[in-house]
């Protein structure tokens, strides 16, 4: 494509993200119509099909010299996609995380604070722990401060509530002490998962480190972050009302977009952070503003127009020769995924008053790993931290738990047996 001229070089732009519009929302209907699945796994499973690796390099339009998905010129391994398709993903992927900072609900900390935290914690560290250690054993990693055992195991933290909070609405059990723990927690969750990634991003920055640098690396990624979050969250209010002023149409979400994309940058030049950290703590901020509602609302066309773009291109990444020479570390992954979550948030709530049946409805419900290991993923292919085997792996292990999840979750909440081990209040919805 280099030597294509530059309006050629947007048509083809063009033509690529309504392919993939296209193929996202086909997919992702017949995942969530007929299969009863997240449209999530669709638009991955699209992306895989339509990817470079696949029958990308087929796929043409009339009067274009180049395939739709062919390999850039010149690729040597990472991305195997154009600087400005890739660049059009990671601005979905920032529009996400945004999103996902707005409809944060603190409230739900004071309710289920504790056993949340608790949950957590435990559905950190045991993941965290799985990745890392299975990464060396398979040999894709020689140090636990390696940057691809590291960067496997910030993916295997990750926690996508919204599968959950999908089946547990439809069984009306939202408002059950498990549901909202289980919400509670994959919120701490993310926020613990954003340092995490805080921390491997800069590790990578430098290469691999010694145990003792790995704390100054942690203090600087984990204050950077706290301090960004502060400042936003103590100023929101006051650019709640600065937004207000502003009574020309579409200014509210062009204004609070702008500060998004703004902050976003700041955080990878400044922090040397993903960009997605900034666009987390932006709406973070402005989920406890009186703007909340009326930016959700605004932003909810462009994230269904725009989103799907990023999971469309997560599954075009997917290089299956080199994946089916790590299909045992997969097969490895996956299996260590499930455990991780079930046992690893399934313990700790052993220990706060939930039951064997609460606790096994909480690990489970922790499990699915959805867009947030995704957007890790592929971090880590861009930093080059990991391969593309190794980003096949990773896809495997999201799929695997994301599909699972909703089927085993049904009939754990069907049961009408109490998950507590003593009588609460139920917390309505």
């Amino acid at each position: 494509m280099e030597g294509m001229a530059l309006v050629e070089r947007a048509a083809h732009l063009l033509a690529q993200l309504g392919f993939m519009l296209l193929v996202a929302k086909l997919f992702g209907e017949v995942f969530e119509r007929y299969l009863k699945q997240s449209p999530v796994l669709g638009e991955l499973v699209g992306g895989m099909i339509i990817g470079p690796y696949a029958l990308g390099h087929l796929i043409h339009i009339p009067g274009m010299h180049e395939p739709l998905f062919a390999i850039p010129h010149g690729h040597t391994g990472g991305i195997p996609l154009s600087p400005e398709l890739w660049g059009v993903a990671q601005l979905a992927a920032v529009l996400l995380l945004f999103g996902a900072g707005l409809e944060t609900d603190f409230s739900l900390f004071l309710r289920f604070g504790l056993p949340a935290f608790v949950v957590a914690i435990g559905g950190v560290v045991f993941p965290f722990a799985f990745g890392v250690f299975l990464t060396i054993a398979f040999g894709y990693a020689d140090s636990v401060m390696h940057p691809s055992a590291l960067f496997m195991g910030a993916v295997m933290t990750a926690t996508s509530v919204g599968i959950t909070a999908r089946v547990l609405s439809e069984l009306g059990r939202l408002g059950t002490p498990e549901g909202v723990t289980v919400l509670a927690a994959a919120v701490i969750d993310d926020v613990l998962g954003i340092i995490v990634l805080a921390i491997v991003t800069s590790i990578v920055q430098v290469g691999e480190v010694e145990a003792l640098e790995l704390g100054k690396i942690a203090v600087k990624a984990f204050g950077f972050w706290l301090i960004l979050t502060g400042i936003l969250v103590a100023i929101a209010p006051t650019l709640a009302k600065t937004l207000r002023r502003f009574k020309g149409e579409g200014a509210l979400i062009g204004l609070a977009l702008a500060l998004c994309f703004l902050i976003a940058s700041l955080t990878e030049s400044v922090g040397k952070l993903a960009m997605i950290i900034g666009a987390y703590a932006l709406g973070l901020a402005f989920s406890r503003t009186e703007l909340r509602e009326d930016l959700e609302h605004a932003l909810r066309p462009l994230i269904h127009g725009l989103v799907p773009v990023f999971f469309v291109a997560m599954g075009m990444l997917v290089n299956f020769s080199a994946m089916s020479h790590a299909f045992w570390f997969g097969v490895a992954l996956s299996i260590a995924g499930i455990i991780g979550k079930v046992f690893g948030c399934g313990l700790p709530a052993l220990t706060v008053r939930f039951n064997t049946l609460g606790a096994t409805r909480i690990g489970i419900g922790m499990m699915p790993r959805g867009e947030v290991a995704l957007i890790v993923a592929g971090m880590g292919l861009a930093y080059k931290a990991i391969n593309e085997a190794e980003f096949g792996v990773a896809v495997m292990m999201t799929f695997v738990t994301t599909f699972l999840a909703p089927i085993a979750l049904m009939p754990l909440f069907r049961n009408p047996r109490s998950g507590v081990r003593e009588k609460e209040a139920v917390v309505r919805e």
